[in-house]
């Protein structure tokens, strides 16, 4: 007698051949094929579904003719914009991210920013560093104001770890809505140059759509607080990065804290490494210790739910880009 054939799974390594950890429990009912970029095409031979443990990769694109028998798509990340293309989109694949696994952590980075620049820690790095004694007063966080562009779980776990401090906080959004149990108020993100002149912070916490992508544009920097601080954690591509540097310099804004940029790893010669008022990290803001565990946990926890036909956990609405709560 013919005995159902398991199913297939592949699991897009990163370069490194790092492998997500746990894996092997599935083993028993699935066939496991792990790839990189390369192999990609060949893996997806018959391959039902695919991890993007290389959550950074543009190799699915290209090996998508190949995943004619792809049910599944999971992707190790909060962001699935690189995963979007048309094919994927127009198709039956159903496809799941990493929500929820990054939320704390960049909470703690969106309020240790807003901290360092209350607190002018770079400052007394700076003067510091020219061995330079100079007292000066800093701001209280809690009497300032932020607004928090994305009110998906990043956002709603950075408004309420804000919340806690004292901040008073709102949120920008799809649509315009009152009472909200994290932001208070939701204004339209459609409208954020008739809001942000309210924040002193302003937090980009935002997927990358066609709807967020130039978000923070030139009119938006303009409209901001004088003194105020940008921080964005979502997607390099949703501020218009040649109208922030004019804002710092002539506009109304005295910092930015950047996580994420248009182009990844910065470049040496982008003016953002040496605008004054600029803080650049390397896309880290969700990096914790463990964190890579985390997710292999997830993926798995997922697999033996699809595996057994329960539903599945984190299912990206694909025509809006995210995870519809």
């Amino acid at each position: 007698m013919e005995t159902s054939r398991r199913p297939a799974i592949t699991i897009l390594c990163p370069p490194d051949g790092g492998r997500p950890r746990g894996t092997e429990l599935l083993e028993d009912d699935a066939e496991l094929t792990y790839t990189d970029a390369a192999g990609l095409a060949d893996a997806l031979e018959g391959a039902d579904a695919l991890l993007l443990w290389d959550y950074f990769s543009d190799a699915v694109r290209d090996a998508w003719p190949s995943g004619g028998s792809l049910r599944w798509v999971h992707v190790a990340a909060a962001g699935v914009d690189k995963l979007l293309f048309p094919e994927l989109v127009d198709s039956e694949v159903v496809v799941t991210n990493a929500r929820g696994i990054f939320d704390r952590a960049m909470a703690e980075f969106v309020l240790g920013s807003i901290l360092a620049v209350a607190k002018g820690i770079h400052v007394s790095h700076d003067l510091q560093t020219a061995r330079q004694w100079h007292r000066r007063e800093t701001r209280l966080i809690s009497a300032q104001t932020a607004l928090v562009v994305g009110v998906g779980s990043i956002g709603r776990e950075t408004a309420r770890l804000l919340r806690a401090v004292g901040m008073d906080v709102r949120g920008a959004g799809r649509t315009a809505r009152g009472g909200d149990p994290d932001f208070g108020e939701i204004v339209a993100s459609a409208d954020l140059v008739s809001h942000v002149g309210w924040a002193d912070h302003v937090v980009v916490a935002a997927p990358l759509t066609p709807e967020t992508q130039g978000l923070i544009s030139k009119d938006v920097l303009a409209a901001m607080k004088p003194g105020s601080h940008l921080v964005n954690v979502g997607r390099g591509a949703i501020i218009d990065e040649r109208a922030l540097v004019a804002a710092l310099g002539d506009g109304p804004l005295t910092a930015a804290s950047l996580d994420v940029f248009e182009v990844e790893p910065l470049p040496a010669e982008s003016p953002l490494w040496t605008t004054p008022g600029v803080a650049v990290s390397a896309h880290m803001s969700g990096d914790y210790t463990g964190w890579r565990e985390a997710l292999a946990d997830q993926f798995v926890d997922n697999a033996q739910r699809w595996l057994s036909g329960r539903p599945l956990s984190n299912v990206v609405d694909k025509q809006r880009g995210f995870v519809v709560a």
